[in-house]
């Protein structure tokens, strides 16, 4: 239950080269590396439901750790995969629908801050946020 809470993106590492690694183009990029990102995340055993709020959309994600499902990017990117829970970290693997690459990203919680990791394609990226 170390997730719980509402979280707001606080700074970001590499982040735009991960974005155009995944073909999102230069304006889009730009928008997002300010986006406001904040993520209310809620657990009740193996069920999350997280609500991401953001200058572009809010969209709300309810899954089971294992249990696979298909997932929309801000960009519109589809996707489909898990989480699953291994030790303190989230880990989810996911497979992009249009080109079959797999998108990677792990949340745990370090210092206090939850701290997001994407990897695609040997990119890797960080978000950090700051608990509200």
């Amino acid at each position: 239950m170390a997730f719980d809470g509402t979280w707001k993106t606080d700074r970001n590492e590499n982040y735009d080269k991960f974005m155009e690694k995944m073909g999102v183009n230069m304006v889009k990029r730009k928008l997002a590396a300010h986006d406001n990102l904040k993520l209310t995340i809620t657990q009740e055993g193996n069920k999350f439901t997280i609500k991401e709020s953001s200058t572009f959309r809010t969209t709300e994600i309810v899954f089971e750790l294992g249990v696979t499902f298909n997932y929309s990017l801000a960009d519109g990117t589809e996707l489909t995969g898990s989480w699953n829970l291994e030790g303190n970290k989230l880990v989810g693997k996911f497979k992009r629908l249009d080109n079959g690459n797999e998108l990677n990203t792990t949340r745990e919680i370090i210092g206090g801050e939850l701290v997001q990791i994407y990897v695609y394609e040997g990119i890797e990226a960080k978000r950090i946020f700051k608990k509200e």
